[in-house]
Parts: structure tokens; sequence; C-alpha cells
């Protein structure tokens, strides 16, 4: 039987899940654990360049594993696991910093963004972020990274760091390729349609946790679009607020925008808000009830960390003593 292809993708427990992750990627990674040996990670070393709360950080932290299980992630087929607690990911990182040159890392567009809305915590963290994501991808050594369009800068930067060590050293990291997985709706934010739905604008983002009635209210009060026409038609272009209602309505029933057309013909906005709200609390409501369960199950969710750690420990390690080797360091 041939091995199967390995694939590794992460999410920070800086803020709740929230509809854009699941009708993002989260939603499709059950399919990839059947055709992937997969590694799903809560990135909370990542979380740090900006303070946190830290009783905050480890309840959401064991919250989105809850939440990875509910989403469908069967601990048994794929490795479920927090990055702080295989050491080898921060180990790998030195190394990497020691091969990515300064002038790639002042290029990288978050960088810029980050330490300009945040002048006052500008830290060095936040600079070296792309080299520690090297680190997570490479000591794995998969063959594809499930990447959006505002990561492919960080996959690009790893590949040239892998390539920049393998040409010092030989073939020590898999060079890893993007893999763009099946297309996930794009969900912008409720009363912002221009940007993409995020924790940062919380009145336009809809959290997997959410009471019904508080997600009620955020579609009857989504911003729509000041147009004369007022009919539900798909055009993102002309009517962002409307495209993006019926592409989280067709994501969360599974019907196609012609026919959601066809269902609000005629009847105007007014309509469209709740049925999508209804439509959306369905949806997430069996993911909710289960995570509420699962961490009622606190031993149990130990239980698929720690096995998780292991796992992912003994792949990290392995790597780790490689590079370790190449560089020249003493074995232990």
């Amino acid at each position: 039987m041939d091995k199967k292809k390995v694939m590794l993708s992460g999410i920070q427990p800086s803020g709740d899940l929230h509809l854009g992750n699941y009708l993002g990627p989260l939603r499709h990674w059950p399919e990839m654990i059947e055709e992937f040996d997969c590694y799903f990670f809560m990135a909370d070393l990542h979380t740090i360049t900006v303070r946190q709360d830290p009783a905050q950080l480890r309840k959401r932290t064991l919250t989105q594993i809850a939440q990875y299980i509910a989403c469908g992630l069967d601990p048994e087929k794929c490795v479920l696991f927090v990055q702080s607690h295989v050491p080898a990911h921060a180990q790998l990182s030195w190394v990497l910093n020691c091969y990515t040159m300064f002038g790639e890392l002042s290029r990288m567009t978050q960088f810029k963004d980050k330490s300009a809305k945040h002048a006052e915590n500008a830290n060095a963290g936040l600079f070296t972020y792309p080299v520690l994501m090297a680190a997570d991808i490479l000591i794995y050594q998969p063959d594809f990274v499930p990447v959006g369009e505002d990561q492919k800068q960080h996959v690009e930067i790893c590949r040239d760091i892998a390539e920049r060590f393998n040409g010092v050293y030989g073939e020590v990291f898999r060079v890893p390729e993007p893999y763009i997985a099946k297309v996930g709706a794009r969900i912008m934010s409720l009363n912002a349609p221009e940007a993409k739905m995020s924790k940062s604008l919380p009145e336009g983002c809809v959290f997997l946790m959410e009471k019904p009635e508080d997600i009620l209210r955020k579609f009857k009060r989504a911003v729509t679009d000041s147009d004369t026409e007022r009919c539900v038609r798909y055009a993102p272009a002309e009517k962002p607020g409307v495209s993006n209602l019926i592409q989280i309505y067709a994501a969360a029933t599974g019907k196609s925008y012609e026919a959601i057309e066809a269902e609000f013909e005629g009847q105007g906005y007014g309509k469209l808000k709740p049925a999508v709200g209804e439509a959306v609390v369905e949806a997430l409501r069996p993911i909710r009830e289960e995570t509420e369960r699962l961490l009622q199950d606190k031993a149990y969710l130990e239980s698929v960390y720690r096995a998780g750690a292991e796992k992912a420990s003994y792949v990290a390690e392995k790597t780790l003593r490689k590079v370790y080797k190449k560089v020249g360091f003493l074995a232990r």
C-alpha cells in the first residue's frame, strides 16, 4: 500500500474560532484525513507576539482542541497537538533564524502591517514569526501545506529557507508544496463586507460557540447594499454584502447560488438575513453542543493532546537530530 503524503496545518488559539475559520479551511480538514497523513496543531507559541491573558490562552487552547474534534477531526486518524508541547519547534526555529536573511524578513507584509498597527509592541518575535512558521512546517517533512491567499508569502519564505539549508548541507528538508484546498468559502465580515471575517471585528464576526440569539441578531444587523435594485443576486463586485450572505447561506445549506436567488426572488433583503441566520445556527448547533460535551471531559481532552504531543515529538525530534548533526552540534 502506498504511503500517504504528509499534510500539516495549524490555527492560533488567540481568539475563538469563527464561521470564517469553519466554512473556509476547517470544514474540509476531515476529508483531508482520509487522503493524507495529517498533523493539526494549536499554534500557541505564535500567539504571544501580542500580549495574552495566560488563563484565557490556556482556556482557548483547550476549547480549540475540543472544537477541532467537534468539527470532525478524529484523533485516532490524525495527530492533534499543542505547538508548545513539542519543544523541537522552537529549537529548530533558532537554527533556521541563522539561515534566514534580515532583508527577507523585513519585506514580509504581515510584519509591516502588524508593526505599523502595534508600534508600541513591534517585538523581535513578530519579526521572526515566519521563521517559527517555517520550523513548524519543515520539522514534519510534509509534502503539502494548505495555504490561503494571506499565507502564500509565508510558504514561499519557508521554501526559500529549506532550499538554502539544503544547498549547504544536502537534502535535509523536504521542500513542501502549497496546497490549494477544495474551495472553502472566503467569508467576509457581516458589518464590513469588504474585509475578511475576523475576530478583530467582533460585531461582524460569528463565533462557533455563540448563542443562537446572538448569531441571529448579528445577521439581522448585517450590512447589505445601498442599491436601488434590492434584489437577492450573487454579484460580489456590485453587491458585496448580499453576495457574502448568499455565499454563507450556500455553504450552510448546500444550495446553489441560482437556487438561492430563485428562493428569494421578489422578497428583498429583509427575508434573506434571518434565513441565513437560522441556517448558520442549525449548521453550528451540533459543533457547539459537541464542544460543550467534550469540555466536560477534561481527562479525555488531556489524553488526546498528550498522545498527539508524543506522536508529533517522535517525528519532530528525528528531523531535529538530523539538523543538529549537519550544523555540527555535539550529540548529547
